[in-house]
């Protein structure tokens, strides 16, 4: 996995990463899910197939799960801690809005605070089936996390994994937009 940008703001190092999520060893890592905890495709998918299906079992019995809140399970044979389930669409195959990145991304910081999680990984929230371009997307996540850490928190590193370079620049780009100067 090759490290594309990196800035430490507030204390909290923030790196842009090329690569599988799934292999990333973080105290969690971030699903971007249903309100069913359905964990058919896309990042969802991949966790379920590496890490197992107990983790799927596990979510399912927390739902439904409302946009704007989190869940934890364990992450079964991922080299993570736990998973964070925060939903960016109602249902599977539904397009996610900015407004529920947005919900998305904080309530997963929020429940990492809660676990005391001192490293997290997210993918490109509601980019994949969710359809949100990866701009807007990369915008609405970095302007988040900032947000929540101006705030204060006790995560020390947050991961930002990008499926393709063009994610990586956009994440890059936010974080030069957002986050330096």
């Amino acid at each position: 996995m090759s490290t594309k940008c990196s800035i430490t703001y507030r204390g909290v190092t923030i790196d842009v990463v090329l690569g599988d999520i799934t292999k990333l060893e973080v105290d969690a890592v971030v699903n971007p899910a249903n309100t069913l905890m359905i964990m058919g495709g896309g990042v969802a998918g991949a966790i379920k197939r590496v890490g197992g299906e107990e983790i799927e079992k596990e979510a399912m019995k927390q739902a439904p799960v409302p946009i704007g809140r989190a869940i934890a399970t364990t992450a079964g044979k991922l080299p993570a801690k736990y998973v964070i389930h925060t939903p960016t669409v109602e249902r599977p195959g539904m397009r996610a809005s900015i407004e529920n990145v947005v919900k998305a991304v904080r309530a997963a910081l929020e429940k990492a605070d809660e676990l005391n999680v001192k490293s997290i990984a997210f993918p490109g929230m509601g980019t994949g089936v969710g359809g949100v371009p990866y701009n807007q997307a990369a915008e609405a996540m970095i302007s988040t996390i900032r947000k929540y850490i101006d705030q204060g928190t006790k995560i020390e590193k947050i991961v930002l994994v990008a499926i393709d370079e063009k994610l990586c620049e956009e994440f890059c780009r936010a974080i030069d937009r957002l986050l330096k100067g």
